[in-house]
């Protein structure tokens, strides 16, 4: 069951990417949905924390340009762009999955780390 609303959350995001790529043709940073203030990103935080699936949602598409910026320094001949963005997307995620504030460690730190391990790992099996 879990499984299952993962796999839809997944592909729900890819389809909203997907969606904004069509309208730009670019990875444009004006695409994504504008980050969290710092006051929204602690609240949103707070209620993921306590089980709140709209909460953990919320941050994972208000973050979704990380993704973008941290694609854009794996440029590749051997992995496309889309791929990059779908795997960086899946590190985006697994870090909202498994962040916790008890190291104090901001939760863009903490992704960011989580989107390139995600594709340092592609690139391994590439």
């Amino acid at each position: 069951m879990l499984q299952r609303m993962c796999q839809k959350l997944f592909f729900s995001i890819l389809n909203l990417i997907k969606d904004m790529l069509f309208f730009t043709g670019s990875y444009s940073n004006n695409v994504f949905p504008s980050p969290l203030t710092e006051e929204e990103e602690q609240i949103a935080i707070e209620k993921m924390l306590k089980g709140d699936k709209e909460a953990r949602n919320i941050l994972i598409e208000r973050n979704l340009r990380l993704v973008a910026h941290i694609v854009k320094k794996f440029e590749s001949k051997n992995i496309s762009q889309d791929d990059l963005i779908s795997i960086g997307t899946i590190g985006l995620i697994k870090g909202i999955d498994s962040y916790n504030d008890s190291r104090k460690t901001k939760i863009t730190t903490y992704a960011a780390r989580c989107i390139e391990n995600a594709i340092f790992t592609c690139w391994k099996l590439g």
